[in-house]
């Protein structure tokens, strides 16, 4: 048996790339991480964000007997601990003290290597003393477009165990968890001491083919932060159960204690028995004493002749559904709230009653859900990327479902702006959320929620709508939770502390994307009057002296007030105004549509004669303006963002094309820096996200002087969702070699060995900016989707016989160039096609759905189809040259 052919990355030595740590869990479940030394870290099951969480007592191990040549070794399935490489402000690497003191002890396996596509992570155990193939697969089922199974709490593990030798092996392999019911995710546990436990049990389950431990603590009311239920199960009806134990000594005996019958293993027992070993140590009976838990394990035997292998899958389920505001909210303290706690609930736990639940669908739809899990992976895989393009645009959705987002009980969907940690430490601490919630202009930048989850992205603008808008049109950047509580109107906010004026623009773009992406005329019927509130506010606000340009004090995303004529700024307003256009030509209002396009048409012409220097766009200040945290002539990176916007949703250019070109090769010449040395060396006051021999594009440079006293907030940081922002840009403008090279950058600085490619760090880990990375996938793949209307766009792949994939609203699949061919397979769900633009296509003038031909019409603005096509999971639609 072999693996299936879904995951395709490089296999990499796990002490090399001691920063690999691949999250496993769903949608606003919380997780736990498979480390590339087989370890299991960051245990962020409690409804709160820890990347440091440690559960002691949490292994595999493997116990190998022979009875002839004699052999018997017991081996810990992790590595080595590593010294951490110190890189600044990540954690990924650390091993806690508890992994290092168990490896003292019980030896672990001599190296590992780890390779995946998320989610899917496979590690290889080898030990030269261990005449055994080990390797491991762990996943949590994700399937774009359907957010049900891709927010299962549940970790996936199955071991494939080969005897490449000659003689017969058998042994056991164990698995064991802490019962952490009742922990508060935060507190270090002290063994198995920590505040919050006591009165846990643990029960051992057999059916169905399985043998599972039921991990309770009755000792909780129902309503308690940490109540809940965890499942550790195999798929042996004979494992064998510890299921109390506290010191790890205590497990090894109980994998040791294999009894053996005529030279084989006892494998038998009878229904109901708990150990199928005689002589196996004997679990305590009651419930934890206060203050402490109990640790369990399951063991599963195996005997393998030459040749043989075995599979053996274990499932981890859990169920924790008491989420309370446990983060620190922005805005001015508020008495009023007493002591409240203030019950947000898990959405998770109105699809399941308890970790049983969630068990017995694990193991029902196992084989569907790995299936499926695959059918995306594999889109990606089978692609033409490299793969390095495969492993870290596959990570995009790793932070979606990271700690950074959740749903309440009631499916409103929430996020931070990542993960608080090494990366930032606030006042609120160490642990939790960074910047709650629901940041508008940090989510500007993300675009991998709404093309893999679009109905989740869909509730943030219901929520910016519904909930954040203040009666006179604006929308503060973050919303108060629970969202019947005040908002934050006419009051200091934080991070700016006025309402962002680019997260208002972003709002209106992404109400415009969300209709493309499914939303529909009716949703967008609902929201105008908001919309339409909120231009008027930013039209009366910041576009004053006639001449269509934003001016005044700008709150935006650098944590400070922008002024003047600035391109950052301007290119939002030029996209919200196009945007605000076509919506409202789709809900009849012409007159508000002919407004927006009669400013929109005199802000672009007095935007590109006020700013562009001939280089780039730069920022102009108007008398009496602050000139502290300005950029002046500096080249902002992120000065063509509204264009970057433009091209996603179809919108046309906003300024010249040939302007809109030069400036983002200037951005890319002036601004990609190779090689920052010790950060200390680089005496600027800001977070260090490059250094050494680092590549990374710096949010603003002076390459013609003039750098500021008080220079814009962050300039001399690396952020990654402006480098993804502005590499999707240089796809789209055809500046190849210039993405390349930014996109490269990252991905070497994010590739395992000094930082996780599954943890993108700014303000937090998992930070949602760099969500943006969905857009490059987008871009690469000269791909644009329109919902409602049916209709694709495809730019032809640069490389014949290269094929890229894309997602659309309700599949995915691969497009190709293939000879004089270009073919469009759909791999998962369906896509419903009215009309197909081909940029680069216009030969195509015949159509066949696996081998029939279709009815088609060549128009100058694409291919109709006018009936529409559906393709299903596993057609392909050809269109032939002339």
């Amino acid at each position: 048996m072999t693996w299936p052919d879904d995951v395709r990355a490089a296999e990499c030595d796990g002490a090399e790339f001691g920063h690999l740590a691949m999250p496993l869990g769903g949608i606003g479940t919380g997780n736990l991480a498979i480390c590339a030394d087989g370890g299991l870290r960051q245990w962020q099951l409690h409804n709160i964000g820890n990347h440091a969480g440690a559960l002691p007592g949490s292994f595999f191990a493997l116990r190998v007997s022979r009875w002839e040549p004699p052999l018997d070794e017991v081996r810990i399935l992790q590595a080595p601990p590593r010294d951490s490489t110190g890189t600044p402000l990540v954690s990924d690497d650390v091993v806690p003290d508890w992994q290092r003191d168990l490896l003292s002890r019980c030896p672990g396996v001599a190296r590992t290597t780890f390779c995946g596509t998320y989610p899917i992570a496979r590690v290889r155990y080898l030990d030269p003393a261990v005449p055994l193939g080990v390797t491991l697969e762990a996943f949590n089922p994700l399937v774009p477009l359907d957010v049900d199974v891709s927010s299962i709490p549940a970790a996936f593990f199955t071991f494939r165990l080969i005897n490449d030798g000659d003689h017969p092996l058998h042994g056991t392999l164990g698995a064991t968890v802490q019962n952490a019911v009742g922990w508060d995710g935060i507190t270090p546990i002290d063994g198995v001491v920590a505040p919050g436990y006591g009165g846990n049990t643990n029960r051992l389950l057999r059916r169905e083919g399985w043998t599972s431990v039921v991990l309770e603590n009755g000792a909780l009311p129902d309503d308690a932060a940490g109540a809940g239920q965890m499942v550790l199960a195999a798929d042996d009806p004979h494992a064998a159960a510890l299921l109390r134990w506290r010191h790890a000594d205590e497990f090894v005996t109980f994998l040791r204690s294999r009894a053996l019958a005529s030279g084989a293993p006892r494998l038998a027992l009878a229904a109901g028995v708990a150990d199928p070993q005689r002589h196996a140590p004997q679990s305590a009976t009651v419930a934890s004493p206060a203050g402490s838990t109990w640790n369990t394990g399951l063991g599963v035997p195996f005997l393998l002749q030459p040749g043989q292998q075995r599979l053996i899958r274990i499932a981890l389920t859990w169920y924790f559904p008491n989420r309370y505001i446990n983060f620190e909210q922005f805005g001015p303290d508020r008495p009023e709230w007493g002591r409240s706690r203030f019950w947000l609930g898990n959405h998770y736990a109105t699809r399941y009653g308890d970790a049983q639940d969630v068990f017995e669908r694990v193991r029902r739809d196992w084989s569907a859900l790995r299936e499926a899990t695959g059918a995306w992976t594999g889109t990606l895989a089978g692609s033409g990327l490299d793969d390095a393009a495969v492993t870290h645009f596959a990570a995009q959705l790793a932070t979606v479902r990271s700690p950074t987002c959740f749903r309440g009980a009631d499916g409103r969907f929430f996020a931070f702006e990542g993960v608080l940690g090494a990366s930032t430490v606030m006042w609120s601490g160490s642990s939790g959320g960074s910047c709650p919630l629901n940041c508008t202009h940090v989510w500007n930048y993300a675009q991998a929620l709404a093309a893999a989850f679009p109905e989740l992205e869909r509730s943030m603008r219901e929520t910016e709508l519904e909930i954040m808008q203040a009666p006179d049109g604006y929308i503060p950047h973050r919303v108060i939770a629970p969202t019947y509580l005040r908002q934050l109107w006419g009051e200091p906010i934080g991070g700016p502390d006025q309402p962002a004026l680019d997260g208002m623009l972003g709002t209106i773009l992404k109400a415009y994307r969300e209709y493309r992406g499914g939303a529909g005329i009716d949703w967008l019927r609902r929201y105008w009057p908001n919309l339409t509130r909120l231009l008027r506010h930013v039209d009366r606000t910041w576009n004053v002296d006639g001449t269509g340009m934003l001016s005044g004090v700008q709150p935006s995303t650098h944590d400070i007030d922008l002024t003047g004529r600035n391109p950052f700024m301007g290119t939002l307003w030029l996209a919200a105004l196009r945007a605000a256009e076509e919506m409202a030509l789709l809900v009849d209002d012409a007159d508000a549509g002919a407004t927006y396009r009669a400013t929109f048409s005199q802000a672009s012409e007095a935007y590109d004669a006020a700013l562009f220097t001939g280089e780039y766009y730069a920022q102009r200040l108007l008398p009496g303006d602050n000139t502290d945290y300005q950029w002046g002539d500096g080249c902002l990176t992120d000065q063509l963002i509204g264009q970057w916007w433009a091209h996603q949703l179809d919108l046309g250019y906003l300024l010249p094309a040939e302007h809109v070109r030069t400036a983002l090769a200037a951005v890319v010449r002036h601004n990609l820096r190779r090689g920052f040395g010790d950060p200390r060396d680089f005496n600027r006051p800001y977070r260090v996200f490059a250094d050494g021999d680092d590549a990374g594009l710096l949010l603003c440079t002076w390459p013609r002087g003039g750098r500021p006293a008080v220079p814009i907030r962050y300039a001399d940081e690396v952020w990654t969702g402006s480098e993804y922002q502005v590499a999707a840009h240089c796809w789209r403008e055809g500046l190849q070699h210039e993405g390349r090279a930014v996109l490269d950058g990252v991905w070497a600085r994010y590739d395992g060995r000094r930082r996780n490619p599954f943890n993108e760090i700014e303000c937090g880990d998992h930070y949602a900016r760099s969500l943006a990375g969905w857009s490059a996938l987008e871009a690469l793949a000269g791909f644009a989707h329109d919902g409602p209307a049916g209709a694709y766009t495809l730019r032809r792949p640069g490389v014949p016989s290269t094929s890229v994939p894309f997602l659309a609203r309700s599949g995915w699949g691969l497009w190709s160039q293939q000879g004089d061919e270009l073919v469009m397979a759909c791999t998962g769900g369906r896509l419903d096609v009215h009309r197909l633009t081909v940029v680069g296509g216009e030969g195509a003038c015949k159509a066949f759905v696996d081998g029939t031909a279709v009815p088609i019409r060549c128009t100058s603005t694409g291919i109709e189809f006018p009936d529409g096509i559906r393709l299903i999971d596993g057609q392909t639609l050809i269109l032939a040259a002339r």
